[in-house]
């Protein structure tokens, strides 16, 4: 029987959320907390896994309280168990301090059933960074394997996991021991309508809420500000590209006004020295 362990994070959606222009900072209070996306086909990748090979699937997040709603969505999609690691003192993490404090997290829930496979998306979409799942399997000591777009097998007995990776120009399909962590693309599966039992479930279902002393053998120093070497200086939204120009008139015309604009660029095509 498998216990996977799914690692989600709570986000602002950003289609919706705005730049502030004084602070050059995302304003999160301009967009709803969702759910990650590409965390929801980890989860569902999870939970396909487990009514396929029988077991648990459990879900783990670091975040402010409110990230509840995230594992509450969880449960919707079909998790077992949920767990919020929520404490001061992991505000301002950057990747690098947050696979520490998740892999603390992990390392906990093993010690109430073993992991047998940790399921990340591939990114987030407020960081887009793709770091955390990589940087919790080498924490833990056992294979990342990324941008996995489809799980062939899972064989407890064997203790192997058979998957494909994307690849630009096609996929190659890798065997790999378990444990092991698989950070997995938006086209693994697809995201159904959640079944109203579990609905039910996850409004009724309260996670389990760790503080950072309730964990084991933590260091102080590696976890929030402190251990974050990362600093983001500045944030700012893209400019909106220019409008084109059209050409008019006849084809002659057309030809002699494209010429000109091409001779008053032609700097941009010309190839610098030592290139």
């Amino acid at each position: 029987m498998l216990h996977i362990v799914a690692c989600i994070k709570q986000v602002p959606d950003t289609k919706i959320i705005k730049m502030n222009p004084k602070t050059n900072t995302m304003d999160r209070r301009t967009a709803p907390a969702i759910l990650n996306p590409y965390d929801a086909h980890a989860v569902e990748e999870a939970v396909r896994l487990r009514e396929k090979y029988g077991g648990t699937v459990s879900v783990v997040t670091m975040g402010p309280p409110p990230a509840v709603k995230a594992i509450k969505k969880c449960i919707e999609i079909g998790a077992d168990e949920g767990y919020l690691i929520t404490d001061r003192r992991f505000a301002g993490a950057d990747t690098l301090a947050t696979s520490y404090a998740v892999t603390k997290a992990i390392e906990k829930i093993s010690k109430i059933k073993p992991v047998d496979l940790i399921i990340c998306g591939k990114m987030t979409i407020d960081g887009d960074t793709g770091q955390v799942g990589p940087g919790i399997a080498r924490r833990l000591d056992i294979p990342p394997l990324t941008s996995v777009n489809k799980v062939v097998e899972v064989n407890r007995e064997e203790g192997k996991a058979i998957v494909h990776r994307k690849l630009e120009d096609g996929h190659e399909v890798v065997q790999s021991s378990l444990p092991c962590l698989l950070s997995v693309e938006k086209t693994i599966n697809e995201v159904p309508y959640s079944p109203f039992p579990n609905m039910l479930k996850a409004a009724r279902y309260e996670p389990h809420i760790w503080s950072v002393d309730d964990l084991e053998d933590v260091d102080i120093k590696q976890l929030g500000l402190k251990g974050s070497p990362t600093i983001v200086s500045k944030v700012w939204a893209p400019p909106k590209p220019e409008g084109g120009e059209i050409l008019e008139g006849n084809p002659q015309d057309q030809v002699e006004k494209l010429l000109e604009v091409l001779l008053e660029k032609k700097e941009l095509f010309q190839a610098k020295e030592g290139v």
